[in-house]
């Protein structure tokens, strides 16, 4: 994936976690922990992402499923369009695990 690529995935991970409510949602976390002047917790917006990754390659396993059982209601490109959209939230995800590592072990190395 390019630059440009990972950048338009991170965006649109964003925006959905935005549409979903996840910024500061939690009442008790927020009494907690001091309040953030950056917008949405990144923890937050990471389980957030995973989860939205996980229903989708869930969704598209459950097409599969009912295709393979012969639902009459569910036609070989759905099937093909839900696998295609799995793959591809899939190689986003671990894009941005890879370079979440890279800028662990860069951050490891430093010299305090």
């Amino acid at each position: 994936m390019s630059e440009m690529q990972i950048q338009n995935v991170l965006q649109q991970m964003r925006q959905l976690t935005q549409a979903n409510g996840v910024e500061n949602t939690n009442a008790a976390q927020q009494t907690r922990e001091p309040q953030r002047v950056g917008g949405a917790d990144f923890q937050n917006v990471l389980t957030e992402s995973l989860r939205g990754v996980n229903q989708v390659q869930q969704q598209a396993t459950d097409l599969q499923t009912r295709f393979e059982l012969g639902d009459d209601n569910v036609s070989l490109p759905q099937v093909m369009t839900a696998m295609s959209k799995s793959s591809i939230a899939f190689e986003a995800t671990n894009q941005v695990r890879n370079r979440l590592l890279t800028a662990y072990q860069e951050i490891m190395r430093m010299q305090v």
